[in-house]
């Protein structure tokens, strides 16, 4: 009797171990991807926290925020450039306006999805483009193929 209670033991505590194992694992699998499939926070860029202050001997360059530097499906009736034609942002997450074609170059404001550009030329290797945003006097480069062109 005493040797049946010992086998008894041993097979419930090894079922019960294997029970919390799987239990142990699944929970953490459904917490991971739950996590996953949540939407990321949109990310907060340097240039739109409140600004710092330089020393003096450093020229300071203002950048607008990215609600003012594009007004969302803006009514345009200025005059286009030879060349230049209007197109509107494709990327999904909108675009960084870098100062210069390149992707370490200063980042000097953005533009939203859906909105207008002007697009004014092509970097010589094609992977650049330089816009200015309609209503204002705001240029600066976006990556090529984020945009299309709108026919009038």
């Amino acid at each position: 009797m005493n040797r049946l209670s010992g086998v008894f033991q041993f097979l419930l505590g090894f079922f019960l171990g294997i029970v919390l194992l799987v239990g142990g694992t699944a929970s953490l699998a459904y917490v991971v991807f739950s996590r996953m499939n949540a939407n990321p926070e949109k990310p907060t860029f340097a240039e739109e926290k409140a600004p710092e202050t330089k020393p003096v001997g450093q020229q300071a360059t203002k950048t607008q925020p990215v609600e003012e530097v594009v007004a969302k499906e803006s009514v345009i009736t200025e005059d286009l450039p030879d060349g230049a034609y209007r197109a509107k942002v494709t990327w999904s997450t909108g675009l960084s306006l870098r100062s210069q074609p390149a992707s370490d170059a200063q980042r000097i404001g953005g533009v939203e999805y859906n909105s207008e550009l002007i697009i004014l030329q092509t970097s010589a290797d094609g992977g650049w483009q330089q816009v200015r945003l309609p209503g204002s006097q705001q240029e600066g480069w976006v990556k090529a193929g984020n945009v299309a062109k709108i026919d009038e």
